[in-house]
C-alpha cells in the first residue's frame, strides 16, 4: 500500500531531495532540543525528529539503486532514439520487473495496460517523443481509464506539457511519467 502525501509538504519535498539533508535536519532538531529545552523534556523534544531520520531513510533506499544524472540522462537519450516498438517493449519489461501484469491495447487513447493487485492502470506511450503535449490526448487517455476503472499515465520523453495539459494532469491525477521518473523505471531492466 503506498501512503499518499501532499506533493509540496516538507516530508515530500525532503523525500524527493538527497537523503542526507533530512539526516542533517534531524540531527539539527536533536542538537536544538539537546541544548535549549529543559533536562527531564530534552530525549522527549528530541524524539520529534525521528520522522526526519524515517524519511532519510526512505530516500536513501530509492537513491540507492536509482541511476546517476549521467546515467540518467544517457538512458533518456537511447530511450529518445528507439522506435516507438522498441521503447514500449523497454517499458514493459520494466513495469514486468516491478511486478505488473502488462497487455498491450490496440487503441489510440491508450497502448498498454498494467494490472498489480487488482489495480489497473492505462498508460499512453505513443505520443512520449512529440514536441508538444496538449490536452487533447491526456482528455482521451484519462475518459479510456474512466471507462475502465483504472488509473492513468502518460509517458514523456521529449517537449513539455502546455500549461493547460498540466493543468488537466494535475486535476484529473494522471502520472506524467517523464525525466527521473522514466529513467528510474528504464533503469529497472537492461537497454535494448
Amino acid at each position: 500500500m503506498k501512503l499518499k502525501m501532499a506533493e509540496n509538504s516538507v516530508f515530500a519535498i525532503l523525500l524527493r531531495s538527497s537523503w542526507w539533508i533530512s539526516v542533517v535536519v534531524g540531527a539539527i532538531i536533536v542538537l536544538l532540543c539537546l541544548a535549549l529545552l529543559p533536562k527531564d523534556i530534552r530525549f522527549v523534544g528530541a524524539a520529534g525528529s525521528l520522522p526526519f531520520f524515517v524519511i532519510g531513510a526512505m530516500a536513501a533506499k530509492r537513491q540507492w539503486n536509482a541511476p546517476s544524472s549521467a546515467a540518467t540522462e544517457a538512458l533518456l537519450a537511447r530511450a529518445a532514439s528507439l522506435p516507438a516498438r522498441e521503447l514500449q517493449a523497454w517499458l514493459t519489461r520494466a513495469w514486468q520487473a516491478e511486478g505488473y501484469t502488462v497487455t498491450t491495447r490496440q487503441q489510440p487513447d491508450a497502448d498498454i495496460q498494467l494490472a498489480r493487485n487488482g489495480q489497473l492502470t492505462l498508460v499512453q506511450t505513443k505520443r512520449s517523443k512529440a514536441g508538444v503535449h496538449g490536452i487533447e490526448p491526456l482528455r482521451a487517455l484519462h475518459d479510456a481509464a474512466q471507462k475502465a476503472g483504472a488509473s492513468c499515465a502518460y509517458v514523456l520523453l521529449q517537449g513539455d506539457l502546455s500549461e493547460n495539459a498540466r493543468l488537466f494532469a494535475r486535476d484529473q491525477k494522471i502520472t506524467v511519467l517523464q525525466n527521473n521518473e522514466l529513467a528510474a523505471l528504464l533503469h529497472k531492466t537492461p537497454q535494448p
